[in-house]
């Protein structure tokens, strides 16, 4: 394969990169014309290489992504009733989402935000982000900023620089976070001019957005050592992936990769109601079973929190597998990690005796 080294954004850099047939064409141009496209050099040199693991169909756009169930919806956790100002989804009392751009390295094609994001869809002009800030300052309860998507490492150093500053000199915002999928799909951009703007607010935690382990090529592994031998904290979030990752294997392999590369699995998101992406999503049942199959043979530094995104914008819950049931007054019948179940008294001084 002949890779142009430029990210490919339409149907004719599908046809010359040849990951799409010219019969393909025509449909796909459908897909494009709804759904942005964007595949990064890095990720048609390597992720699109790897025979069998599924992992094209993150990037690749798909006739499946035009056949919309009726469950799904254009803002499927309920973003829009959040936003007070544009830029700000404010969800919870100590903490928001600044969004200051709609534009991602590459396009995952189960994005949750995918109709509101794309090379069309413009960031916050400069007074929208001064709007934006001004919100942040004026609330004294929040506490943390998190910088999501579109993808805030794909600003420049100089604007992030900007930013982060500005967050740092409010006495009430603790941390700064970023949720961001560049260093797996365009690592060339993690470098020490980045990491200086990163470092601008003493708490900058990074949340890697990574669905498998061959997603942290070489060259990724690089650059999230050179992240945290800069002091900065590494999580990661995950999406669970009908036929990528969707079992065992995978998943250890990729949280025991991830901590390896000093990166703490946060995140296994069940699929959210995003229109055109039925074709990914598994079971509630299905992810619970993976987490049960995990617990005890892998690492409890392994265990991500298996959350779901409520519709409507209600927010995240966890919804992993449960092994407590409680049988009568402080009295409970416990699962262990082998299946077995255990009588255990809640043996616990009354509440008005304290």
């Amino acid at each position: 394969m002949v890779v142009k080294k430029q990210t490919v954004r339409d149907v004719k850099g599908l046809l010359d990169n040849n990951v799409i047939t010219p019969g393909q064409s025509d449909e796909i141009n459908q897909v494009i014309r709804k759904f942005s496209v964007a595949i990064t050099p890095h990720v048609m040199d390597t992720l699109l290489q790897k025979e069998g693991s599924g992992l094209s169909r993150q990037f690749l756009p798909s006739v499946a992504e035009l056949d919309e169930s009726s469950a799904e919806s254009s803002d499927p956790i309920g973003d829009q009733s959040h936003s007070p100002v544009p830029g700000i989804i404010h969800r919870y009392e100590d903490r928001l989402l600044l969004n200051v751009v709609q534009t991602c390295a590459v396009y995952c094609r189960y994005c949750f935000r995918r109709e509101n994001v794309g090379s069309g869809n413009a960031g916050l002009t400069p007074s929208q982000l001064e709007h934006a800030l001004d919100y942040i300052r004026a609330d004294s309860n929040l506490w943390e900023v998190i910088l999501s998507g579109g993808d805030p490492l794909t600003l420049s150093p100089r604007r992030l620089e900007y930013i982060i500053s500005q967050l740092r000199d409010m006495a009430h915002i603790g941390i700064v976070r970023f949720h961001t999928r560049v260093p797996t799909v365009a690592p060339e951009k993690i470098n020490n001019e980045l990491i200086a703007a990163l470092k601008q607010h003493p708490a900058v935690y990074l949340v890697l957005h990574v669905n498998h382990p061959d997603e942290l090529t070489p060259p990724v592994c690089e650059k999230l050592s050179l992240l945290a031998d800069a002091g900065i904290p590494l999580l990661s979030q995950s999406v669970l992936l009908r036929n990528i990752n969707d079992n065992a294997d995978v998943l250890t392999r990729l949280f025991r990769k991830l901590l390896v590369n000093r990166v703490k699995p946060y995140y296994l998101h069940h699929g959210d109601l995003a229109k055109g992406t039925r074709h990914f999503r598994t079971s509630i049942a299905q992810g619970q079973a993976l987490m049960k199959e995990l617990r005890g043979p892998v690492s409890g530094l392994c265990q991500p929190h298996y959350v779901l995104d409520l519709p409507g914008g209600a927010g995240k819950v966890p919804i992993g597998p449960q092994y407590l049931t409680t049988t009568g007054e402080n009295t409970h019948t416990v699962e262990d990690v082998a299946g077995c179940s255990h009588c255990y008294v809640d043996d616990c001084l009354p509440v008005e005796a304290e």
